[in-house]
């Protein structure tokens, strides 16, 4: 008991948890004091009253415990990462991520010497009349220092922030007024404390503010006495030897392991022939960023997305088994047992992979950018429809008029489409594909789509009535709809690009309209799809179909024409 106990508390998920709680008490304490320098657009005054309910806040044993103690274990459990982290060739957001969350401790250091460890030592009244006469007057350099720390700080934050919340829901649409609000704080906390420095520096203040508490606080222990001088040098220098001193211990772990890696390696195996040799111990994600490969993680290989996923092509059953996040993200995609997310899959031994996600190449664009992996995960709905027996119908036709006759069913499909709420993803040849529920609920999606399948079937049947006498065979429709999750992003070169959607639950969505065909039934929908939308499947014929990539058969429903227009009667 004891051990399971002691391998949940340091599980992956356990120290990802940590790490940010750790980040969201820290930015808790900055918005506050972002906020507290803001108020000195109003006077000195106002921001000292804001400083008082801040301390109250931050300066007592409770508080002192859980901030400090949230900066020791966010810097811990970041330089841990920075080790465990195999290679270094990353996006450029984590990138710019690291270099600023490392740099950001050197900055500030002076500045807590100089008001928390000042204060609590020699009793020094940090106050905003003493550190902005401070920075403003006595050192203009260390106010400068100040701007770029606390536009570090700010910046770090939002961008934890950033990759945390972008796979909420709603995360769109509050994305423009959290954007603004991002801009506001350190613009307007660098304000109030420019406004600071310009009233205390005017010759007016000193006639109208009692100056004798900053120069007797000027005069403290702090200042004048040279053992405090002495012992306030031995703690500077503890704290950049110790921050300084963890970094090399990291750097040279990172060296040691990569010396020790050069002679255990294994070689990871691509579709395409590729064969990059790795140290044993990175994940699949990893050796191919080290090769250049472009390989979806969408989630930057936190194993919080399936993205990432690769096929096991040999004997996957004695490679380390999925820990509870991975076999989690697993479960919930139904993926088959020789499935595993990339970015944390750590092979043993030389292994042969096939990425499921496999972005178009393009060599134009670096490898390793956000280019090669973009968009979200959502979970939305997909429609598939195509014209049976096109071929046949168009044989004997001439070629103005089979574009006729595309351009009045792409109108219609495209019609009923963005009436019953989808988008129109893309029509290919004489088939087409749809979106539901980019902006709304998965039920609601599934409804959207079905009552777009049901308008699409009537209106192909107005269609084939109106040309019967011009086409050799009546015109029919097949229409396949699931629904899942999927990466839905802006896809492209250059000046062709629009909104798509990737993944197995396309890859199902196209299965079911080949299915419509085989059982001759006008719209094939899958159960999810069913039980989602509260569709009236009584009578409605049923089957389990094998779908490439799955384990599981997959139930689906076969729904004929003449039973299309009552599939949602009595719904809202």
């Amino acid at each position: 008991m004891a051990t399971f106990a002691a391998t949940s508390v340091f599980s992956e998920r356990a120290i990802r948890r940590a790490r940010l709680g750790s980040g969201l008490i820290m930015f808790v304490f900055v918005l506050l004091h972002l906020s507290n320098h803001a108020l000195g657009l109003i006077s000195v005054a106002a921001a000292e009253d804001g400083r008082r309910f801040f301390l109250a806040i931050w300066r007592n044993p409770v508080g002192t415990v859980v901030f400090y103690g949230a900066v020791l274990v966010h810097i811990a459990l970041v330089l841990r990462a920075i080790y465990r982290r195999r290679s270094l060739v990353m996006p450029a957001s984590e990138t710019a991520q690291i270099i600023i969350g490392l740099a950001i401790p050197l900055l500030l250091m002076d500045h807590v010497i100089g008001t928390r460890i000042a204060h609590t030592l020699f009793h020094y009244t940090d106050n905003y009349e003493t550190i902005v006469r401070l920075l403003w007057i006595a050192s203009p350099i260390s106010g400068w220092r100040q701007v770029v720390a606390v536009l570090a700080v700010w910046t770090h934050a939002c961008i934890g922030l950033h990759f945390w919340l972008r796979y909420r829901p709603w995360y769109d649409s509050l994305a423009a007024p959290l954007l603004a609000i991002a801009i506001l704080m350190p613009v307007l906390a660098l304000l109030g404390f420019i406004e600071m420095g310009r009233t205390i520096a005017e010759p007016a203040y000193e006639g109208i503010v009692d100056t004798s508490r900053y120069q007797a606080n000027i005069n403290t222990r702090y200042y004048t006495d040279p053992e405090a001088q002495h012992q306030i040098a031995i703690i500077r220098a503890a704290l950049y030897g110790s921050f300084s001193g963890a970094l090399l211990i990291v750097v040279a772990a990172r060296a040691r392991r990569r010396w020790k890696e050069r002679v255990d390696q294994i070689t990871v195996r691509y579709p395409g022939g590729e064969a990059i040799r790795v140290p044993r111990g990175f994940t699949v994600l990893e050796a191919s960023r080290l090769g250049g490969l472009p390989h979806y993680s969408v989630c930057g290989g936190k194993g919080q997305c399936s993205t990432c996923r690769v096929q096991i092509l040999g004997n996957y059953e004695d490679l380390p088994p999925p820990d509870k996040l991975e076999e989690s993200t697993l479960t919930r995609i139904n993926a088959a047992p020789d499935v595993r997310l990339a970015c944390q899959l750590h092979p043993i031994h030389d292994i042969t992979v096939v990425p499921l996600l496999v972005p178009a190449p393009e060599t134009t664009l670096p490898a390793n950018s956000q280019e090669t992996s973009p968009g979200r995960e959502r979970e939305i709905t997909v429609l598939f429809c195509d014209i049976r027996q096109f071929t046949s119908l168009t044989e004997t036709r001439l070629p103005f008029d089979i574009v006729f006759l595309l351009n009045r069913y792409f109108s219609l499909v495209g019609n009923a489409v963005e009436k019953a709420g989808g988008r129109i993803d893309k029509f290919i040849g004489d088939g087409a594909m749809a979106l539901f529920g980019i902006g709304n609920s998965p039920e609601e999606a599934c409804r959207q789509a079905i009552e777009a399948a049901l308008a699409i079937t009537r209106d192909i049947e107005k269609l084939g009535m109106e040309l019967s006498d011009e086409l050799s065979l009546p015109l029919r429709i097949a229409i396949g709809i699931h629904t899942g999750p999927a990466v839905v992003g802006t896809l492209g070169y250059g000046r062709v690009r629009s909104l798509t959607a990737i993944g197995d639950t396309v890859n199902v969505a196209s299965r079911l309209e080949t299915a419509a065909k085989e059982f001759d039934a006008a719209i094939v929908i899958s159960e999810p799809v069913a039980t989602l939308s509260g569709a009236d499947m009584a009578g409605v014929e049923s089957q389990e179909i094998s779908v490439r990539g799955r384990a599981l058969p997959l139930k689906v429903y076969m729904i004929p024409s003449d039973k299309a227009a009552g599939l949602l009667k009595g719904k809202d």
